[in-house]
């Protein structure tokens, strides 16, 4: 048996043949970036793997960076290692992502030498068999999501890797895709890759999600977890308490409106009274229906940094 293989992509069938399922109801109930996470979490699940990736090229495929990890309970995270990475360090992969192949690495070890660097890194996070897919869009490479088994080694099969190619096909579709009049399609979300912004990481049962400062409208306190609101209406639990989130979020677009509470000042569309003469005072957020409380304590420092 060969210690990996570069195989055409073809029609899912035999093992996997729900996966593409699994995503297409993800990328139809959700905004298709926040989908990955789901889609990532379920595909991990059923194909009984310990980890599942996304990582996104910049527009020029020099570099790259992970954007969305699922984790096995026990299996280490690894996502925020590869940011801004130089598309030389996996160069042999790429070769074969670029012609839209799978690839299926069944061990990691026997890779040849060409793969020095990508078998360097994958040994270093436990790696031991690896199942690699392009994402295309607009027909040009975009992204690569993948399957790393860090418990056993694991042969892959054909099935397998057409099955997660056409989950591949159908988030390249959501993300990526324009009409002829170079706008997304309805409920799409178009992306221009570019250089990339600096991510924060939500974090929640094995799951990673990074996300732009900028896509986060508010955060709410959940006892010892934080509600994370973002554009496009989902609201994300991420495991760590609101206090911890003061340090990593810019203070310069955010500020605490009530102990319980951060919005993003750039997403404020209405602030006033509560009404009802109760002198209590609410904001409200572009793209969100949900008021937020503006304690009283907050509330001059609230108008200082709008201008009002």
């Amino acid at each position: 048996m060969r210690s990996f293989e570069n195989v055409p992509v073809g029609e899912p069938c035999g093992s996997g043949a729900d996966w593409p399922f699994l995503a297409a109801r993800h990328l139809l109930r959700e905004p298709a970036w926040d989908a990955i996470s789901g889609i990532l979490k379920d595909l991990g699940t059923r194909a009984d793997v310990d980890r599942a990736w996304m990582f996104e090229y910049d527009d020029g495929l020099l570099r790259f960076h992970n954007t969305h990890e699922w984790c096995r309970d026990g299996v280490c995270s690894h996502v925020q290692d590869l940011q801004d990475a130089p598309v030389t360090m996996i160069g042999w992969l790429h070769r074969s992502l670029v012609k839209g192949e799978a690839v299926m690495i069944h061990d990691v070890e026997r890779l040849p030498r060409l793969a020095g660097p990508l078998a360097t890194e994958m040994l270093r996070q436990d790696d031991k068999s690896v199942l690699s897919v392009p994402v295309f869009g607009k027909g040009r490479l975009r992204a690569c999501i993948g399957f790393d088994m860090t418990r056993t080694r694991r042969t892959w099969n054909a099935s397998e890797a057409g099955s997660l190619a056409a989950c591949a096909e159908l988030i390249g579709l959501a993300l990526y895709k324009q009409t002829a009049e170079g706008l997304p399609p309805p409920g799409a979300q178009a992306r221009s890759v570019g250089a990339f912004p600096p991510l924060l990481y939500l974090r929640r049962a094995g799951e990673v999600r990074g996300v732009t400062p900028g896509e986060i409208l508010g955060l709410r306190s959940a006892r010892d977890y934080t509600q994370v609101w973002l554009i496009g209406g989902s609201v994300m639990l991420d495991a760590r308490p609101l206090g911890l989130w003061t340090a990593l979020l810019p203070a310069a677009d955010f500020l605490r409106i009530h102990r319980t509470a951060i919005v993003n000042l750039k997403h404020v569309s209405k602030i006033g009274p509560a009404g009802a003469g109760n002198g209590k005072w609410t904001v409200q957020l572009r793209a969100s229906e949900a008021v937020w409380s503006v304690s009283r304590s907050y509330r001059q420092a609230l108008r200082e940094r709008l201008g009002i």
